[in-house]
């Protein structure tokens, strides 16, 4: 038996919402996490996402509705009495303590008569128990987040939330701390709430991600299924790039809907579109496109825009990225292409003309009409003052 065989628990927010002078930073959340997930709150910096965190973790009091931790309604309990840990993304750990005090900590501070073994145990499993004896300052960066997370899952909480937890590591790390923040998870059968505004680092770890948009959920899913089926505009846009064309419907079957796009008929799968008449906005991802040199002849289930120009390529290593834009068709917005590198570099320069093609099957239907690039503003990041608050 190990010291980390205690399972999560539930998460339920209802009814939540949360008011600040001037502005409502969360509306009538209503969210269930099941116990032992790795759930993501993902957003831009003013979506309520880290409000949401604050006031799981009793830092925040709800102006309205309920927050439940196992079935137990924590809603007016202190901070330290909840079964809460939080890691932010600064590391807050003593500096004159070594690696096993920092993490023995919040254990002794109750009185534990087993902090040591418990403390070894969670070094071991962040694969640090061969830095016990140091210090916070002969560690890296990487290593100084595996020790805060291993002091915030020694306590046994039922609940850990996570508030940026790598956003001061370099990228590589990064991705390295997000497949063993997924092991360790998976390990200790926790229940992990993660708050991040890096899409990539929500779509790695996360068995289910809710985007929020203006205090509220937009969607929520499992990472694959927003990807590829995006609901809104801003869901589209916000989880990696989307190419939006919004026309009118001329057909619409069980099967498929039409859409006239400036001239084009472009088809998506009726299963695949929220709406099916009217105007209706229609996307596809840039790595499903391709492009050709020459005019394509018409072929069932292949939407084709063109003639266009290229008007910039940039080279991604992996891929590279093209902007194609319609001259003689200006009502066509441009369209972005990653074209996977098979070869040394671009093959297309500047100026080619093409023609871009896809699937039919790869085009999703959104709920909205597109809008021009949005522009987030504001920041609902807290100060961290208060970092250890869930450690006693």
């Amino acid at each position: 038996m190990t010291a980390f065989d205690e399972a999560g628990a539930d998460l339920e927010l209802r009814q939540i919402t949360k008011t600040f002078p001037g502005f409502t930073a969360i509306e009538q959340l209503d969210l269930t996490i099941p116990a032992g997930s790795f759930f993501a709150l993902l957003g831009p910096s003013g979506c309520g996402k880290t409000t949401t965190l604050r006031l799981v973790a009793g830092l925040e009091e709800p102006t309205a509705g309920r927050i439940v931790i196992g079935g137990r309604d924590v809603t007016a309990v202190k901070p330290h009495e909840r079964p809460v840990n939080t890691v932010f993304q600064s590391y807050a750990l003593f500096p004159h303590m070594t690696v096993q005090g920092n993490v023995e900590f919040g254990l002794r501070r109750r009185g534990a008569k087993d902090a040591a073994a418990r403390a070894a145990e969670a070094l071991r499993l962040v694969q640090l128990d061969h830095l016990a004896t140091r210090r916070p300052s002969q560690l890296s960066g990487g290593q100084q987040q595996r020790v805060a997370l291993a002091r915030a899952i020694v306590n046994r909480p039922a609940l850990l939330l996570l508030d940026e937890p790598l956003g001061a590591l370099d990228l590589k790390l990064r991705r390295e701390m997000q497949l063993e923040l997924k092991a360790i998870q998976a390990e200790v059968g926790l229940t992990f709430l993660h708050v991040t505004h890096d899409q990539e680092e929500a779509m790695t770890m996360a068995d289910t991600v809710a985007v929020m948009n203006h205090g509220r959920i937009e969607q929520m899913g499992s990472p694959q299924e927003l990807y590829e089926l995006p609901r809104t505009a801003f869901v589209a846009n916000f989880l990696g790039q989307s190419n939006l064309l919004t026309g009118e419907v001329v057909t619409s079957s069980d099967e498929v809907t039409v859409v006239d796009v400036a001239g084009s008929r472009l088809a998506v799968p009726t299963a695949r579109a929220q709406r099916t008449s009217g105007t209706v906005t229609i996307g596809v991802r840039p790595e499903k496109l391709l492009l050709v040199t020459d005019a394509p002849t018409p072929t069932p289930g292949v939407n084709v825009i063109g003639p266009g120009r290229i008007t910039d390529t940039s080279f991604a290593g992996v891929s590279t990225q093209y902007v194609v834009e319609f001259p003689d068709n200006p009502a066509l917005p441009a369209v972005t292409v990653f074209a996977q590198n098979l070869v040394f570099g671009s093959t297309l320069n500047p100026g080619a003309e093409v023609w871009v093609t896809w699937s039919a099957d790869h085009s999703f239907g959104l709920v909205d009409a597109a809008a021009p690039g949005s522009s987030f503003a504001g920041d609902d990041e807290p100060s961290e003052a208060a970092a250890a608050a869930g450690e006693a």
